[in-house]
């Protein structure tokens, strides 16, 4: 199983698999089979168990890993430094404002 991560990309991972001669199905990711979120959202590209090891490869070789993450936690350090620096313009815009 590979994860696109929008409706463009699951479309385009089967074609490049198509070539190897595998086939593949798309599917909304569980949590994203919403249909409201149109084509937004991962999708997950399914392949056969036997023909797993060689899906993997032809996305490898194409420059896509097979199973990259979705989301990336951002760094925590970095989170707070900007809620800080909110919080600080935040307070100079009101402390202003009463002035």
């Amino acid at each position: 199983m590979a994860i696109a991560a929008h409706q463009s990309e699951a479309e385009f991972l089967p074609q490049l698999l198509a070539e190897e001669g595998i086939p593949s199905v798309i599917q909304r990711s569980r949590g994203f089979d919403v249909p409201e979120f149109l084509a937004a959202g991962p999708r997950d590209v399914l392949v056969r168990r036997r023909e797993e090891l060689d899906a993997r490869e032809a996305l490898l070789q194409t420059g896509r890993p097979g199973e990259p993450p979705i989301f990336q936690a951002p760094d925590p350090l970095k989170l707070l430094g900007a809620l800080l620096f909110a919080v600080a313009v935040g307070a100079l815009v009101l402390w202003l404002g009463f002035r």
